[in-house]
Parts: structure tokens; C-alpha cells; sequence
């Protein structure tokens, strides 16, 4: 915890314009501890970055019946299910994806969020450890996820005991990105893969959204906010997608999927911070689906910056109410299929 006195270098200041736009409490963490750890574009490329959390205030995963972890062809899946009798037609599923900008994160990140989900909503998670870039650009983690999916509706019901008519996929900010992709993808298979639901947390939806605030407003408006500033996010687009062409696609960019698969596209859950850049793309994405027919509940949290969801521990209250509200949403998504 810094002090008055604290001698250490502030490497990330909130901007003095931003400070009173923030909960009191987020800017108090920040000051504590972000503060004074560079900026990841600032510093030299190194994988072991990824072994410290990417984000601080999380809080402790809950305990769940079981978890294991399977390997797949080029990841693997960490399996997250409920305590308690299997119910006789399987568990419903909820296949997930972590943040991190498709560089960061590992299949330990985000237990706290897949264990809150296991219990509270009743059903099995499998979590994906889908492969990163810079090592791995796209479209290797797209590729993962699809395996991913596609191992859970054939092998599902068999190898871990789930309902393959009950499958949800989700994901924050870049697995937000991923499980949207998915919809598409599932909706186009041969034959197609039935999902339930998509909950999607701070979502990537186009990743050639400009720093200009076109098309979306919350890039300009939200460009001095911390956690995911300009930089920071231009980094990941860049080592994620480094081709500037494939930007565009659509398994990049779910948003310019045709508009006829949004029509196929399961009812969704989208929640995003008001004070994040990406905003402004996460309310378009569902107001997309909204046009197409689909049942969409979009939410905005105030005053909550980027990673809302990750500072649920004793950081933010709001991000516990988001961790909550998803938790409530996907439990009657699966109660209604």
C-alpha cells in the first residue's frame, strides 16, 4: 500500500482530468498499487509477464464439486463442475474465455469468475487456455476456441457429463471477442452446434475501431481513462493482429459478421464500463442483435473503468455486482432452454 511519503516511482498517473469521472475506489487502488507498474507497452517483451496477474483486487475462487484439466489438440480446458448429483439429462455448460488482450492471461486468471459461475449458476465451466500472441497471432486462438467448442458438443455429454442442448459461451473484453466469434461460427458449421446464450464482458467487438472516437464515441471520450488506455490497446491489436487486413474479418470484428447470421445468434448478456474505450462498440454489438431479433440485455456500469470485472475482491464493489448480475443471467438463460 503506498503512502504520503512513498518514494517509489508513479510510472501510471490517472489523469488529472479523469480522476473525479472514477469510483473513489477504483482510484484509491489504482494509486496503491498500478500506479507504479510501466505500462506494458513501455517495456520489452517478455512471456513471464503473464505469470503475474494482470489485474490486482480479484477476488478468491469458491469451492466447486471438481475441476480437471483435459488437453486438446493445441490447448487446453480447465473443467469446473458443480458439487452436487448430476443431473440426469448432464450439466448445462458454459464454455469461457479469459481477457488479456489475446497476449496475456493463462488458464489459472480467471478462476475466481468460472468458480462464482459454476456454483451460482449451476452448471459446468470450461474454461479455454486458448494460445497467445505475440508467439501466436491470429487466428490461432479463434482456431482454439473452435476446437474448444466443438470438442465440448461431441465429447461433452460423454467426458465430463454435460446437456450438449444446453451450451452457453462467454468471455471478457478479448475472450469477449472470442465467444462472440463463436455464435458465428457455431450458427455456420455443418451441421450447426446449438447454443443457448452469450455472455459477453467488456467485449472486443471491432478491432478497427479508431482512436478518433469514429464510429464510437467512448474511444475519444474514454482515451485518458487507465487500465485500457489508447496504448495499451493498440499493443495487443498490434501483437494479436498484426496483419492490419484481417482486422476487418469478421472472426476478428464479430460486429461485421452478415446480418443474416446475427438473426441465428443466441440471446445475449453484454456488460460494459462506462468509463472504458470499448464502450461504445460493446452497446453497438447488441444493439446489432437487438435489430436481428435476438433478446439482448445490454448493462452499463458507471464510473467503472476497463477491468471491472477482474477487481471484484475488495476493490469494487461494482465489479461485484457485475460478477452477480452475470451469474444471475446466465442461470436463467439455462433454466429457459
Amino acid at each position: 500500500m503506498a503512502s504520503a511519503t512513498d518514494s517509489r516511482k508513479i510510472l501510471q498517473p490517472i489523469h488529472p482530468d479523469f480522476v473525479s469521472k472514477l469510483l473513489p475506489e477504483y482510484v484509491a487502488h489504482h494509486n496503491a498499487t498500478t500506479a507504479f507498474i510501466p505500462p506494458i507497452y513501455s517495456i520489452p517483451w517478455d512471456p513471464s509477464i503473464r505469470n503475474r496477474p494482470a489485474v490486482a483486487g480479484g477476488s478468491e475462487p469458491l469451492k466447486v464439486g471438481f475441476i480437471k484439466d483435459i488437453q486438446l489438440s493445441n490447448c487446453a480446458v480447465r473443467v469446473f463442475t458443480p458439487e452436487g448429483i448430476t443431473p440426469s439429462d448432464g450439466w448445462p455448460v458454459f464454455v469461457y474465455f479469459h481477457g488479456g488482450g489475446w497476449c496475456l492471461g493463462n488458464i489459472d486468471s480467471e478462476n475466481s469468475f468460472a468458480t462464482r459461475l459454476c456454483k451460482h449458476a449451476n452448471c459446468v465451466v470450461v474454461s479455454v487456455d486458448y494460445r497467445l500472441g505475440p508467439e501466436h497471432p491470429y487466428p490461432a486462438a479463434v482456431d482454439d476456441a473452435w476446437d474448444a467448442l466443438q470438442w465440448v458438443y461431441k465429447h461433452g455429454e460423454s467426458e465430463i457429463q454435460v446437456n450438449t442442448q444446453k451450451i452457453a459461451v462467454g468471455g471478457s473484453s478479448s475472450g469477449g471477442n472470442l465467444a462472440a466469434v463463436l455464435t458465428h461460427k457455431a450458427s455456420q458449421a455443418s451441421p450447426p452446434i446449438p447454443l443457448v446464450f452469450q455472455l459477453l464482458v467488456v467485449p472486443v467487438t471491432d478491432n478497427t475501431a479508431g482512436t478518433d472516437g469514429i464510429p464510437y464515441p467512448s474511444w475519444l471520450e474514454n482515451a485518458n481513462t487507465p487500465a485500457l488506455d489508447h496504448g495499451r490497446m493498440l499493443w495487443f491489436r498490434d501483437n494479436y493482429l498484426p496483419n492490419v487486413a484481417d482486422r476487418s474479418k469478421w472472426d476478428n470484428s464479430p460486429i461485421f459478421a452478415p446480418d443474416d447470421w446475427f438473426k441465428l445468434a443466441p440471446k445475449a448478456w453484454i456488460g460494459v464500463a462506462e468509463r472504458d474505450i470499448l464502450r461504445d462498440e460493446g452497446i453497438a454489438y447488441g444493439e446489432k442483435l437487438k435489430a436481428a431479433g435476438v433478446e439482448v440485455d445490454i448493462q452499463v456500469y458507471k464510473g467503472a473503468p476497463h477491468p471491472i470485472m477482474a477487481q471484484d475482491g475488495t476493490v469494487l464493489e461494482v465489479g461485484r455486482r457485475l460478477v452477480s448480475d452475470a451469474a444471475v443471467a446466465l442461470a436463467k438463460a439455462f433454466e429457459s432452454s
